[in-house]
């Protein structure tokens, strides 16, 4: 296993993805960081739609016009929801959630990238949400932040030079 500064060094948005698939071992694993991340007042408002069906990651693939066209050629997607009645901080620990599902996945050697969802349009008549809803049958109170596509790396992209990192975002003390 890595530690957590060299994953945060290396990790990319890998979109192109191998035809092997991903084991039960590493599901697991994958399952495990979905699960144990930390969440407002413990109040797990997250839900996850664990999608492997090729013709079911074909659809979801077409969510939306733009960015979600890789997931076609993931092994695994996670559909990440949170229901909106259980915690008015449901969009943070959402995104907790996914985060930690993607550094899982880079520590486990798989590939991973974020599709939004939330606030994203299927058409002009459609938002992703409801596509996604409708597709896989998502109750009305639960919310659809992002997908996170999943497989094994079919690429290879560099980690970030740290003389690129932006580091006048930081400020000491004051802004």
């Amino acid at each position: 296993m890595s530690n957590m500064i060299d994953i945060l060094q290396k990790r990319r948005s890998i979109r192109l993805f191998s035809d092997k698939p991903v084991d039960a071992k590493q599901l697991e694993k994958l399952q495990q960081a979905l699960l144990r991340a930390p969440t407002s007042r413990g109040k797990n408002p997250w839900q996850f739609i664990r999608v492997d069906d090729r013709n079911l990651l074909e659809k979801i693939s077409m969510a939306k016009a733009h960015g979600s066209a890789f997931l076609a050629g993931a092994a695994v997607a996670y559909i990440i929801c949170g229901d909106e009645t259980v915690s008015d901080v449901w969009i943070e620990d959402c995104s907790i959630a996914a985060i930690s599902l993607q550094y899982a996945a880079h520590d486990l050697g798989l590939g991973s990238c974020w599709a939004q969802i939330r606030l994203r349009e299927h058409n002009d008549n459609q938002s992703a949400e409801e596509y996604l809803r409708t597709l896989l049958t998502i109750p009305e109170q639960m919310r659809i932040l992002s997908i996170i596509g999943i497989g094994r790396p079919a690429e290879e992209k560099p980690g970030h030079p740290a003389e690129q990192l932006p580091k006048d975002r930081i400020h000491i003390n004051s802004y």
